[in-house]
Parts: structure tokens; C-alpha cells; sequence
């Protein structure tokens, strides 16, 4: 039986990574975690596209998993990123998620190998047949190059372990079509944040965000509201925001939401790991004049 949608609703972070001098700073990591637990966050992924996944060595990735673990007291779930290109080290770090005690995993769309549909479905299936915990599918062509179709979508939705997708093309038709094909207890979340009040309007159960690293009150905020049916409130709100939230993009994430957070105090260093750099200096003024008008400093 699928767990309901409701343990992994509403506004999950997709934690960056803090670095100091190119090692992980675990003690910005707990600040951010109890700003966002203060702010009332509903849930965090770690190990995921913001987390700059590709730069983190395994043993990385299980010491920040137990320090966000630690750091949140147990009051929220925790989803571990564990997709890549490969089936089989998908399945191996599948298997090591539920060892850690992670509450969800978030398999991400094989890229770079351009996998056909069939092949999709077959390498999903292969890591839900791996463990036991709940699968969330993460669909984001921006990056994978490869796109899950509805009709694969529909199939995986009814399998196993499979509980929701991460849905990030920001394309409002797609996700109509999504909501349209799977049960109403398949867990819907965005992965596009100029996008959520409208995915929200859909029926969608949450997001996944990025913004919401530093707007963590506000997208709780803007989620209440919308629960409430108080939509004309929640769009009128959001709109104060939306310049800042399209600067969080104006440079590959999760480049200005690092600079961002240590620009609040939150990390001590807005340092990237190679191949990324840190923001490119021209931004600096018109990302501040943004978030001082919004009382972020």
C-alpha cells in the first residue's frame, strides 16, 4: 500500500551544500536547518541537484544526512538524492539510503546516456524492486536532456514503492496531464518555484524548492493560504517576491542561493566546488536591493 501523500506535502527544501575552504561546513548546515525548522519547513532533500550532488564524495553525503537528521529532531521527513546514470549504482545507493534511515529516496531521470522511455521505466522499476522505501520520480529535462513522458509517468505511478514525482519543467500543461493520468494519491510536488501557486491550483501536494532555502516562512506562507482556498491573498503576497525569486536563477542553481544564504548570516562562505564559481559580481547590487526591501538582511 502507498503512503499518503501527506508525510511529503507542502514545502520540502533541497538543502545546498555549505563549503569552507572546499570542505563541508556542518556547522552552517545546522544553522540552516534550524532557521528553516523555525520558519516551518514541512521537510528537506539532501544529496539533491542543490546540493551539488556530483561534487560530494559518498562519505560527505552520509555525514550531512545524520547532521540534517540531527539538527531537525526528527520533526520533519528527510529525502535522500541517491539517481545517476547508472542502474546499478542507483540501486547501490538506494540500498545504503535505507540503511542510513532516510524516510524517501529521489530518483532522478538517468542523463547524459539519453535512455528511451522503455528504458526509463525498466531502470525505475530496477531501483524500486531494490529497497523498501518510497521512490519520488524526479523529472528536469533542463538537465537530464531526457524527459519522462506522460504514459511513462502513468505505468510507474501504479508500481510498488513508487509514491509521487518531482516534476521541475515548470510547464503548467505537462503538469495538468500529469494530475489527469495518475490516482489522487500519487504525490504531486513542483520543482519549479516561479511555478507553485499555479502547480498548487492544480491539485499538486507541495514542492521541492529552492527559494525556499531563504523565503522559508513566506513559501510556508504562500502553501497555508492556498490549503485555505485564500488564493487571491497568497498571489498578492507572492508578487512582492517574484523579482527575488527570478534572481535566484540567474546564474545556475544553486550559485545565487548559496550567496544569498551568506549574505544572511547563514553560511560563513558562498563557496562552490569546481566546475561552478561563485556569483558573478555584476548581481550583487540588484540581489541585495531585493532582499533588503523584503527585510531578508
Amino acid at each position: 500500500m502507498k503512503l499518503a501523500p501527506t508525510k511529503f506535502s507542502g514545502v520540502i527544501s533541497a538543502l545546498p551544500t555549505p563549503f569552507l575552504d572546499q570542505k563541508v561546513d556542518y556547522e552552517s548546515l545546522e544553522k540552516l536547518v534550524h532557521y528553516q525548522i523555525e520558519n516551518g519547513i514541512n521537510g528537506f532533500v539532501v544529496n539533491g541537484t542543490t546540493a551539488e550532488s556530483p561534487t560530494l564524495a559518498w562519505p560527505e553525503v552520509e555525514k550531512i544526512f545524520v547532521t540534517v537528521k540531527k539538527a531537525s529532531g526528527g520533526k520533519v521527513p528527510i529525502v535522500l538524492g541517491t539517481g545517476s546514470n547508472s542502474t546499478a549504482h542507483t540501486i547501490e545507493t538506494n540500498l545504503k539510503a535505507e540503511a542510513m534511515g532516510a524516510d524517501a529516496t529521489l530518483v532522478v531521470v538517468p542523463y547524459y546516456n539519453k535512455p528511451p522511455q522503455r528504458g526509463l521505466e525498466l531502470h525505475f522499476k530496477a531501483v524500486a524492486d531494490s529497497a523498501k522505501l518510497p521512490i519520488i520520480l524526479y523529472n528536469v529535462p533542463g538537465r537530464t536532456i531526457t524527459s519522462m513522458n506522460i504514459d511513462t509517468i502513468k505505468t510507474l505511478s501504479t508500481y510498488k514503492n513508487i509514491i509521487g514525482i518531482k516534476e521541475a519543467m515548470g510547464d503548467v500543461e505537462f503538469d495538468r496531464q500529469i494530475k489527469n493520468s495518475v490516482a489522487s494519491d500519487f504525490l504531486l510536488l513542483s520543482g519549479d518555484d516561479p511555478t507553485y501557486l499555479s502547480f498548487l491550483k492544480l491539485g499538486g501536494h507541495g514542492i521541492i524548492s529552492v527559494m525556499s532555502n531563504a523565503l522559508t516562512f513566506a513559501c510556508a506562507s504562500w502553501t497555508k493560504l492556498a490549503s485555505e482556498n485564500k488564493w487571491a491573498e497568497a498571489e498578492a503576497d507572492l508578487n512582492k517576491y517574484k523579482k527575488l525569486i527570478s534572481l535566484v536563477y540567474v546564474e545556475a542553481n544553486p550559485i545565487p542561493i548559496k550567496w544569498m544564504l551568506f549574505k544572511m548570516g547563514l553560511f560563513k562562505s558562498a563557496e562552490m566546488r569546481l566546475p561552478l564559481v561563485s556569483l558573478e559580481g555584476q548581481h550583487f547590487d540588484s540581489i541585495l536591493v531585493e532582499m533588503k526591501k523584503l527585510g531578508l538582511l
